[in-house]
């Protein structure tokens, strides 16, 4: 059994400098990269995250058989990655992975040559997979399909006979996901042609490079939204890079309306609390699905009316997250409305808020960290159900919120 954490505000103004943990998404691709090129370098600055340690000690493991627990993109990249080595690999997770559908990804790497069977449940890990070589060739998917069943495909096109052409059908989502992918598979020296909806890879080899990878930009969405509640703070980040390649930098532009300024030192970035006039926030985060607890989170406690839409991608993470956020804002007095599975809003509306609410985390990990800063508005702090769910993508987080200031209990 786990216990809850009592999260307190900090008494005076919040002035800090925090060490943001490295980007897991690009550690992750690295990581196939790297496995997959002559593995020259080593990687600086890997991310501690649960989902990293699982696929680092995948890919250093000599066994046969992968518990990859609650990380989705490990289950996706590993999939591709070990129908490409030669072997019969067995790949597993959580309970709630096993829920977790995978039949596209598996269809389009059977379709190009693999062969993998799954275990129990058609469509679902977990997975048996004999590994050899891909002969590649043509295949179509629907661009709305999560964008780590493309990359998982990317990034084994060039070692498949015959290379890969991948069409995309239709609107395409998590678009900055697919781009990071590209951009860092060139980085490598493997090069992606893009004609229209259609990506093209020849076959060619990887090159390992000496890379360092950096902060992780969702990280640092908790930390605009405690600069956003928290008059005269600033917040130092550190190993962030203005020219990101990640997706959810978008986080800097998103917080201008919510009062937060962001200036880019050479070491990061430094926030700072101005004021806000925002009246109503309108949003489509078809491209930045995992800011969206966040935003939709501050938006409530700044008394900001939202509609925010392109979240179908939110139904089929961790948990279901539109649900989640709807039931635990009840408990804080919100009330939130759904639309066609893609929309959340908020017009106002307030409801009697319960006297000890204890937010549920649902085994996210986005959940935990989004709605700690409700602390900053309730005097007798929030209480947090199994706080530890942060592990999946920044260990240190209860940490920081201590070197900041917050006052922590069990």
């Amino acid at each position: 059994m786990s216990m809850n954490y009592l999260v307190k505000r900090p008494e005076g103004e919040i002035r800090t400098s925090i060490q943001l943990p490295a980007s897991k998404s690009i550690s992750n691709r690295v990581l196939i990269m790297n496995a997959l090129s002559d593995y020259t370098y080593d990687i600086v600055n890997l991310s501690d995250s649960d989902d990293t340690n699982v696929m680092v000690e995948a890919l250093n493991s000599n066994g046969r058989d992968f518990d990859i627990k609650a990380a989705g993109t490990a289950m996706r990249f590993l999939t591709a990655f070990l129908s490409k080595i030669v072997g019969e690999w067995t790949i597993t997770g959580t309970e709630r992975m096993k829920n977790r559908p995978i039949a596209l990804l598996v269809d389009a790497l059977n379709s190009l040559g693999a062969r993998i069977e799954y275990i129990e449940k058609e469509g679902f890990p977990p997975l048996r997979i004999f590994g050899s070589a891909l002969q590649g060739g043509e295949i179509t998917l629907s661009g709305g399909v999560s964008s780590q069943y493309i990359s998982a495909l990317l990034m084994v096109a060039p070692l498949m006979e015959n290379g890969l052409n991948l069409h995309l059908e239709g609107k395409v989502v998590s678009v900055p996901y697919i781009n990071l992918t590209i951009e860092l598979m060139e980085q490598y020296g493997v090069k992606v042609e893009r004609e229209g909806q259609t990506l093209k890879v020849i076959p060619q080899k990887y090159h390992s490079i000496p890379f360092t990878v950096e902060s992780d930009w969702s990280a640092a969405s908790y930390w605009y939204s405690i600069a956003a509640l928290s008059p005269q703070s600033e917040i130092e980040l550190l190993g962030l890079f203005e020219n990101s390649l990640q997706g959810d930098a978008a986080v800097a532009k998103l917080f201008e309306p919510l009062g937060v300024e962001t200036l880019f030192t050479g070491k990061g970035v430094l926030l700072k609390h101005r004021t806000n006039n925002c009246q109503l926030f309108e949003y489509n985060f078809v491209n930045e699905p995992d800011l969206a607890q966040t935003l939709v989170v501050t938006c409530t406690l700044m008394n900001i009316p939202f509609r925010f839409t392109g979240l179908q991608s939110l139904k089929i993470k961790e948990t279901d997250r539109m649900e989640a956020l709807k039931t635990e804002l009840h408990k804080l007095g919100y009330l939130l409305s759904e639309r066609e599975g893609s929309v959340l809003q908020w017009d106002g509306e307030r409801c009697k808020p319960e006297t000890n609410p204890i937010i549920a985390t649902y085994e996210d990990h986005r959940m935990a960290m989004a709605f700690a800063p409700v602390s900053l508005i309730r005097k007798e702090g929030i209480e947090i159900a199994h706080p530890e769910v942060v592990s999946k993508s920044y260990p240190q987080f209860w940490d920081n919120l201590k070197t900041a200031g917050f006052i922590i209990k069990s």
